[in-house]
């Protein structure tokens, strides 16, 4: 006997095209595995500043996204549209939901989605509301007053799925009292594991001005406080001449971080590579040596096990989940918070100390490709959902 395929509605603040983090790849990556035949994705997001997406959000169109149908809402706003989504993206959540009634609704991140999807919660309570939590910068920190409506969205979860320890304790510490399942996000080990040709080397690297002998520190990710690329910049002061930095992504740190380069003296050694597709950031992770980022704060850190299965060695602080898959000395090397010195240090047992290189490069590519693989957290998705 046929049965009609769930429907399920998620809130997520930003998505693809142009928005690419952690949390959009683990929603691409577990909605792509998962057929239309058993479950049906909607979201609604913000406007990713493209041009036709105004026209698109005025005539009410969806743009199918792998097997997400995208609704967009509000689009070139600047920081205004992240405070009115919530009470915009409920409001198209009203109207979906006329169309085609929801099983379940899934909320990204507990900040400006977790109020969408807690507001619709409150008008429709039979529908089953689950809350994923992947955030390493914590939006309570920066709620103030509005702190009490914050944990009210852990307090009307009717799961909570998160990425690390780190974030199940701190859930727990939210009054969160429904069921908590850690599932980690994972890496695309195919597209992370594959090796280049010597063309494709030579190409990268001629793109950014990589020299024979030049070593080079990767940190690919966003350009914001918590991820301290400052005090990689920093570190360089520390090492000889032919360690350069290659910074891959941007944000909204990018003319501070440059005016910092250039304050330093160290135009020739800080390589700054704008927005890179995600599937292309295996070719620029190939070509360098070591991957750091001495986080602030950490949900898990999917760039780490990215960096990890493309066989690079990584540099970490002991923070937020890192512990969770960075072992000191056996598949990264810990560095102290905010300390460019700690960084220089590791950076050099890293290029001189090859055999414990390889150790960890070793150990690390064996632990993703036992613990992070996307099948499995998909198989423990379906279950949460079949759960609701």
């Amino acid at each position: 006997m046929n049965t009609k395929p769930r429907r399920i509605l998620i809130f997520s603040l930003t998505y693809y095209p142009t928005f690419v983090g952690g949390a959009e790849v683990a929603v691409k990556e577990i909605t792509d595995r998962i057929s239309s035949d058993d479950i049906i994705f909607d979201m609604i997001t913000i406007g990713d500043g493209r041009k036709n997406v105004q026209d698109s959000i005025i005539n009410n169109q969806v743009e199918r996204i792998g097997n997400v149908n995208v609704y967009r809402v509000l689009n070139n706003m600047g920081f205004i549209q992240k405070l009115l989504f919530p009470f915009v993206a409920y409001r198209k959540a009203l109207h979906l939901h006329t169309q085609h009634t929801y099983h379940a609704t899934w909320a990204i991140m507990a900040s400006y989605a977790g109020f969408a999807a807690h507001l619709f919660k409150q008008k429709n309570s039979n529908v089953p509301f689950l809350l994923t939590i992947q955030e390493g910068d914590h939006f309570e920190k920066r709620a103030g007053i509005l702190k009490p409506l914050f944990k009210k969205i852990f307090k009307a979860a009717d799961a909570i799925q998160v990425i690390s320890n780190y974030l199940a304790e701190w859930s727990t510490s939210m009054s969160a009292t429904c069921p908590i399942d850690l599932v980690p996000n994972a890496v695309n080990l195919n597209l992370f594991t594959k090796t280049l040709s010597t063309e494709e080397r030579a190409e990268i690297s001629a793109r950014i001005g990589k020299k024979e002998n030049d070593i080079i520190l990767i940190h690919t990710g966003r350009l914001v406080e918590k991820n301290a690329v400052a005090d990689i910049i920093s570190a360089l002061l520390y090492l000889p001449e032919q360690v350069k930095l290659l910074q891959v992504g941007s944000g909204v740190l990018m003319a501070n971080l440059k005016t910092l380069v250039s304050d330093l003296k160290l135009e020739n050694r800080v390589i700054f590579v704008d927005y890179v597709p995600h599937d292309e950031m295996v070719s620029y992770l190939k070509i360098a040596d070591i991957f750091i980022r001495p986080s602030l704060t950490e949900g898990l850190g999917n760039s780490f096990l990215e960096a990890m299965a493309a066989g690079i060695p990584v540099i970490a602080t002991p923070v937020g989940g890192i512990p969770d898959f960075l072992i000191d000395g056996e598949t990264g090397l810990f560095c102290e918070v905010h300390n460019p010195k700690s960084i220089a240090q590791k950076v050099e047992k890293l290029i001189k100390d090859k055999e414990s290189r390889e150790y960890i490069v070793g150990r690390a590519r064996t632990m993703v490709e036992k613990k992070y693989q996307w099948e499995s957290v998909v198989e423990k998705m379906k279950k949460i959902f079949g759960s609701l």
